[in-house]
């Protein structure tokens, strides 16, 4: 049989990240600061209200979109966090930010169509965009203290005077930097937009996790070229309720929602109202989270500069971004390997985020405390035994 597989499947892999987590996790004693999976619970709330659901019988087929209850209260809950103005219908719940993403890229990208991708970053929009029939162009922001600037941008873009470009990219605060960016960073990339005419695809699921700065959505910036994802997983520690949704204009969400009903009918419906219960009583929920990942972030930081790492700025999400000391073996796949072999503590390369990554490493401090001073103890003994340099070099 010729062309058995799909060839643009067939050219993609499963994602090197969950790979190295389930490598790792043979390693007895080992401490995972890999995967972005907050460590608090559900609250309290919120699983009632599931209940409650799952008493009543609540277990049918909602409409495509969702309930319309939590489509309005979606709405209703960014509007007033994020100073945006969507209506109801210009919501859809989908199966995580992971399918609004998919479907989202679905809906827009024709065969060579170009996707603009700011990297370091979570590199899921590059095989979705690549099962599309689509093209990507990678920006490596390394050198610009991992923030795509306009200027930058609008070189990008005379660099490729025949790509059709569709659209471009955000991830912030971003994973894997924590990095995020200011209104006035926002307002001229928004610039170039309208300029050049192509859709921003802003994957804001970290929004409720800033720490120095006010989160300033692009969708207030921009709402009229603005696809904006978001979700419960990290704002409510809800990650396997596989609660998303997709704002945006309403010419684009009546295409959207026929991707996202063919992929997956609809969420699931006990999903549905507790997340229904998360954005009508929960609005505070994120607080606590919150304030406990800001200490862990500052005392990581401290720790980590102790052993030669020179973070990037970390202003929201839950990573850190670390350059590996000079000292140490620069090849990150060869670094994270022998640290979990040898000090039992694993990382996430920095080259699984693509250009710019390589010679960082990805650390979650979405993991207790005990465990964050664990692990910086064994990193620091670890490269004090490993670094080719002295301690007065250091």
């Amino acid at each position: 049989m010729n062309d058995k597989f799909n060839t643009k499947i067939e050219q993609i892999a499963i994602s090197d990240i969950r790979q190295f987590d389930t490598e790792v996790s043979a390693i007895p004693g080992i401490i995972k600061l890999t995967l972005g999976e907050p460590d608090f619970n559900t609250p309290d709330h919120i699983k009632q209200a599931a209940i409650k659901a799952i008493e009543a019988n609540k277990s049918h087929y909602t409409p495509n979109a969702g309930l319309p209850a939590l489509r309005k209260a979606a709405a209703d809950y960014y509007n007033k966090k994020f100073n945006l103005h969507y209506q109801p219908e210009q919501v859809v719940t989908t199966i995580g930010a992971t399918e609004g993403i998919a479907a989202s890229l679905q809906t827009i990208i024709n065969p060579d169509d170009t996707v603009i991708v700011p990297t370091p970053i979570f590199p899921i929009y590059i095989p979705d965009t690549k099962i599309n029939e689509g093209n990507v162009i990678l920006v490596d922001t390394s050198k610009d203290n991992f923030v795509l600037t306009a200027d930058r941008l609008r070189q990008v873009i005379e660099e490729h005077p025949l790509a059709r470009i569709k659209a471009l990219v955000l991830n912030y605060p971003c994973n894997p930097t924590g990095v995020t960016y200011s209104r006035q960073q926002l307002e001229v990339i928004a610039q170039v937009a309208r300029d050049y005419d192509f859709w921003i695809i802003s994957d804001e699921i970290y929004a409720e996790l800033t720490y120095q700065k006010k989160h300033i959505s692009m969708g207030e910036v921009l709402p009229e070229k603005t696809i904006l994802l978001t979700g419960l997983s990290k704002s409510h520690a809800m990650t396997g309720w596989r609660i998303g949704y997709i704002l945006g204009p309403q010419d684009f969400i009546e295409q959207v929602v026929k991707s996202h009903q063919y992929m997956v009918t609809s969420p699931t419906t006990v999903s549905q109202y507790a997340a229904l219960e998360a954005m009508t009583n929960g609005q505070r929920d994120s607080l606590a989270m919150k304030k406990e990942y800001d200490k862990r972030r500052a005392f990581l930081v401290k720790e980590l500069a102790e052993a030669g790492f020179k973070t990037a700025s970390a202003d929201g999400a839950f990573y850190l971004f670390a350059k590996i000391p000079a000292g140490c073996v620069q090849d990150s796949w060869t670094f994270v390997r022998s640290l979990a072999q040898q000090a039992k503590v694993a990382l996430i390369p920095g080259v699984s985020f693509g250009p710019g990554g390589e010679g960082y490493v990805r650390i979650s401090y979405a993991a207790s405390m005990k465990q964050l001073q664990q692990a910086a103890a064994a990193i620091k003994q670890y490269v004090a035994q490993h670094s080719t340099l002295s301690k007065g070099q250091k």
